[in-house]
């Protein structure tokens, strides 16, 4: 099977790929349509987050035991202290359930949610838009799951490893809730999923010619401060291990997002000379 010709330097996809987006741009759809669409995505995406959420549900305590790895993990390190989690209120265990739930199905819903909205912007674009689609969903989940693993296996233990030696250093008794410790991995596992979509809206913005990657290499160090500063946000604790933890693979990414940018604009300029 042969690529087009027509754009070298977009990303291919077959054809049986986007016939179902391809089937969406010849409709010709009027305002009233326009919102049939959206609420159709919209019920659509939440039938699919529903769905995982209620398969959370059903395999509550395996889905539990393994959210409290982190935390087991780094109780190993302190054999001495006693940490054991507990509630403060009778509706904390249900908001632990629903926070469970709302953290799986929202991750593993997340690719078929991507490609319903996929499905309905794509009428509003071009061709060339078009074939990118299912490489920047597939792209966007994959960074997004790769930050939330990253986050799950270093960041958190991390987090509670400099959490227990500071309650250690004070003296201070564990009193920690069930809420609070998904409180936190919540907002570290989503917030770093998406932290880690950053270079690929930097690449997106290339491709389009709204950005260069002349500008992005000479706010190089603006990047590393704004970086730091998201990793500031993002991490619960003040502490600069965990920050760094955080801020060294974000970077990274941003420097691999020159790279393929750079790869981008050298196509696009060999197709100018050519044509």
């Amino acid at each position: 099977m042969s690529k087009p010709d027509e754009h070298p330097d977009d990303p291919y996809v077959p054809a049986e790929a986007l016939a179902p987006i391809s089937a969406l741009r010849e409709k010709a759809m009027g305002f009233w349509d326009h919102l049939e669409e959206l609420r159709g995505t919209i019920i659509k995406s939440v039938i699919t987050f529903v769905i995982f959420a209620t398969l959370v549900g059903i395999f509550i305590n395996e889905f539990n035991e393994a959210l409290m790895w982190p935390l087991f993990k780094v109780k190993a390190e302190f054999p001495s202290l006693v940490i054991e989690l507990g509630t403060q209120s009778p509706m904390e265990v249900f908001n632990m359930i629903i926070q469970m739930c709302l953290l799986g199905g929202l991750v593993m819903s997340l690719p078929f949610i991507l490609f319903f909205v996929a499905q309905f912007i794509a009428p509003a674009l071009t061709e060339k838009e078009t074939k990118v689609i299912l490489p920047v969903c597939i792209s966007a989940f994959f960074l997004f799951l790769t930050g939330a693993a990253f986050s799950f296996l270093v960041l958190v233990p991390s987090t509670v490893r400099v959490a227990i030696q500071l309650n250690d250093a004070f003296h201070l008794a564990f009193r920690w809730t069930v809420g609070s410790y998904y409180s936190m991995l919540m907002w570290l596992v989503l917030g770093t999923g998406a932290a880690f979509e950053f270079p690929l809206v930097l690449i997106v913005l290339v491709w389009l010619g709204i950005m260069t990657t002349a500008f992005m290499r000479k706010y190089r160090r603006h990047a590393f401060v704004l970086i730091f500063l998201i990793a500031a946000v993002v991490t619960p604790t003040p502490d600069p291990i965990n920050q760094t933890l955080f801020a060294l693979p974000l970077y990274l990414l941003f420097e691999i997002a020159i790279l393929v940018a750079s790869r981008i604009e050298k196509r696009r300029a060999l197709r100018k000379a050519s044509s």
